[in-house]
């Protein structure tokens, strides 16, 4: 179900939460499923429960998933609408971006080439 590579940078509750995240959208997960407890997910993964509790967390304070006390977590229904808030936030972390892949020297038909090829791949993915 997870894919977890202990030697890259990202933290492993980082990739966690984003496979998730992506399981999420893409409606592998459906509204209101349960998620694996914290115990079990731990001893399937072989990683420590905390970490595993931190990227529920996060989740959670993001709007992913919500917990019930007893009962576990599960996934949140997803709001369609646009969300304003998080879409400027995203819109800020993109244009710093931007601005330091030109900076480093890149292009903005890179840039073009880049958006065409990921919303293509994303398009390809959903069907």
């Amino acid at each position: 179900m997870f894919k977890l590579d202990t030697r890259s940078r990202v933290a492993i509750y980082e990739q966690l939460m984003e496979q998730l995240k992506t399981m999420i959208i893409r409606d592998v997960l459906q509204k209101d499923e349960k998620l694996p407890s914290v115990r079990n997910l731990a001893q399937e993964l072989t990683i420590n429960p905390n970490t595993i509790q931190k990227a529920y967390r996060e989740l959670e304070h993001e709007g992913f998933i919500y917990t019930i006390p007893g009962k576990g977590s599960f996934v949140s229904p997803l709001d369609k609408s646009p969300n304003k808030k998080k879409l400027a936030s995203l819109k800020q972390d993109i244009e710093q971006r931007i601005k330091e892949f030109l900076f480093l020297g890149g292009t903005k038909q890179e840039l073009i080439d880049w958006l065409i090829q990921g919303s293509e791949r994303e398009e390809g993915e959903r069907e």
